[in-house]
């Protein structure tokens, strides 16, 4: 058996917990595999690693005016390695690395090479530590001349280098371009790593283990300890991301849903529990209709009224053209016989808002306009919903019980989602209804 684990920031902030990191590695033979972020925050006041490269990276970048500071950051950024280093007793000295990096901050070389250095230090640390191989990404992990991933020359590569490699450690986050420049992955992106890595061995299980024992059925800053999810769908997961919910980087379902590998999200700080196992169909009944609730505030819509617009062909896209011109993405777009609804991001639509108007006006000639604002989505995901009679009608009354005026509700062909539109105002009590009726009334 084979498994790609990868660990997150807060797994690797520390000596402690690179300590914990090995004997979780150590504890099954099949763990081959790893992949480490930078080292995350120790505590709620300190500061990502990551985020003091780029700090340094700006300074550099800056000139000499601000030479003082930018060494003071870059010792402080060694001082973080080096206590890792004396904590777990190991033999490797990072001072050629640090001079590599002084020399390419100096040289303005570019931030996602300062971003890439917090895996690529951490990757040296955890290699020496577990006595597995080193693999620099930027050997195996590669993207196009556009900066796009280029999945089929990575997993030609990686794959042949890693079916000569026993065990590995290969840092997230980053790759190469074709002319050997450093390219990162957005923010998260060392989870995408792991998935790709999981990809090219055609691995058993891609272990992804973070500071949380899986996805939670709801926000817990909304709901008090919220039931963890056992098992869901890589659709149920995507649906969630879209809408919020952050445990996984949602880039990372891709590479291993092409290959029916199985996510398993656990928790570094409680080993023992099982965590969430995310795979792409299953006969395990969930424990409750739905599998999970997640929301974002502030979005806008507009509402485009007009008789007979279902028989004019052509309506819906001389609309939609109105936003791709105004480059104004779609959020969500509901519609009826002589109407249809566009939900967009607030903080986008503000500033062309009179441009928009005045372009659907031209287009498509509408009866009435009407613009709301300060709205929030929230959506309730779940493939129980399927097989369970009246879920529309339990979500209705749940927030009418608690005084919400519901704006939209729009389930989706697949019955896997529903999507409810609120006040931004009432988006933490439509979400604590919700959870309610379909958990605490069930337990």
């Amino acid at each position: 058996m084979k498994k790609v684990v990868k660990f997150g920031g807060s797994s690797l902030a520390s000596a402690e917990q690179f300590k914990k990191v090995g004997r979780i590695i150590r504890k099954e033979e099949s763990r081959r595999y790893v992949v480490p972020s930078a080292p995350g925050k120790r505590t709620s006041k300190d500061t990502k690693v990551t985020d003091m490269l780029y700090s340094c990276y700006n300074l550099a970048a800056i000139g000499d005016e601000y030479e003082e500071e930018f060494e003071e950051q870059l010792s402080a950024i060694r001082a973080r390695y080096d206590e890792i280093i004396h904590g777990l007793n190991l033999s490797v000295c990072l001072d050629e690395e640090f001079k590599i990096i002084r020399t390419n901050f100096c040289k303005k070389i570019g931030r996602d090479y300062a971003a890439s250095r917090g895996e690529y230090l951490n990757g040296i640390l955890m290699a020496n530590y577990l006595g597995y191989e080193f693999i620099d990404a930027a050997e195996v992990i590669f993207f196009d001349e556009e900066g796009n991933f280029d999945g089929e020359k990575t997993n030609e590569i990686l794959s042949a280098r890693l079916d000569e490699t026993e065990r590995a450690v290969i840092p997230g986050f980053y790759g190469s371009m074709p002319d050997g420049r450093v390219k990162t992955f957005s923010r998260g992106g060392s989870d995408i790593t792991g998935s790709i890595v999981a990809k090219a061995v055609k691995a058993d299980m891609y272990e992804n283990w973070t500071d949380v024992s899986g996805f939670l059925i709801a926000d817990p800053r909304i709901i008090k300890n919220p039931k963890a999810i056992d098992v869901i769908t890589y659709r149920e997961l995507r649906e969630l991301s879209y809408m919020g919910a952050t445990v996984l980087h949602e880039d990372a379902i891709f590479p291993v849903r092409r290959e029916g590998i199985p996510i398993n999200i656990r928790n570094t700080n409680s080993p023992e529990d099982k965590g969430t196992l995310i795979v792409e169909g299953t006969c395990r009944k969930p424990r409750f209709v739905i599998t999970g609730i997640a929301g974002k505030k502030d979005f806008a819509s507009i509402t485009v009224e007009k008789a007979m617009m279902n028989s004019e062909v052509g309506f819906c896209k001389k609309v939609l053209e109105v936003f791709d011109e105004n480059d104004i993405s779609i959020e969500h777009m509901p519609s009826g016989i002589d109407t249809m609804t566009i939900f967009v991001h607030q903080d986008e639509f503000e500033e062309k808002e009179q441009k928009v108007i005045a372009g659907i006006h031209r287009r498509v000639e509408p009866d009435f306009l009407d613009l709301e604002s300060d709205l929030a989505l929230i959506a309730v995901v779940g493939r129980g919903m399927r097989a369970t009679r009246g879920t529309s009608g339990r979500i209705f009354s749940a927030l009418a019980h608690a005084n919400v005026n519901v704006k939209m509700i729009d389930q989706g062909s697949s019955e896997l989602n529903i999507i409810i539109g609120v006040r931004n105002h009432d988006f933490e009590t439509a979400v604590e209804a919700i959870y309610d009726i379909f958990v605490n009334t069930m337990l």
